[in-house]
């Protein structure tokens, strides 16, 4: 198995630390976030990331991605 990252910046929002920090996902946090439309999965993702930095997590977990939807109105 080849382990890949792709990194996706959007313009002006994120910080040369983000470019290098690695989040772990916990199983329920990726299962949730598989609930998420695949055509809109990848910019949830990219949020729920964006927010367990800011809150300095290095792990997403459910609960995470659960307050980001309340915080993002869904």
């Amino acid at each position: 198995m080849i382990k890949v990252n792709c990194l996706l910046a959007a313009k002006g929002h994120m910080r040369d630390s983000d470019l290098t920090d690695v989040l772990h996902w916990t199983p329920g946090a990726s299962i949730e976030l598989k609930k998420i439309p695949f055509f809109a999965r990848s910019q949830a993702r990219q949020k729920i990331e964006q927010l367990a930095r800011q809150l300095g997590e290095e792990t997403v977990t459910l609960e995470l991605v659960q307050k980001a939807r309340e915080e993002f109105g869904q």
